[in-house]
């Protein structure tokens, strides 16, 4: 999967995995990423999304107004992608 990726796709996943974890990666980078991944992503009511990739489901919310992910949810993203096996 990682073959698939852009150099851009490659640093948003590097950057999902840092530590401390990082307040500053935007929701279309995550949503580049996804799609390079091959993930199906629905956009639900208001700012639900949900992204569904191997058969796993990741319910988020995208952030507004503000385009750049909060701590928690850069978390529930490396989670979900630590379960399907995607790391850096």
């Amino acid at each position: 999967m990682l073959s698939l990726m852009n150099k851009k796709q490659l640093k948003t996943l590097a950057d999902i995995y840092e530590q401390p974890t990082r307040c500053d990666v935007s929701w279309h980078a995550v949503e580049s990423l996804f799609r390079a991944l091959g993930a199906d992503i629905f956009e639900g009511k208001g700012s639900r999304v949900s992204v569904v990739l191997d058969k796993r489901v990741l319910d988020i919310h995208k952030p507004h107004p503000r385009g750049e992910m909060k701590k928690y949810a850069v978390e529930k993203i490396r989670d979900f992608l630590s379960i399907v096996g995607v790391k850096p």
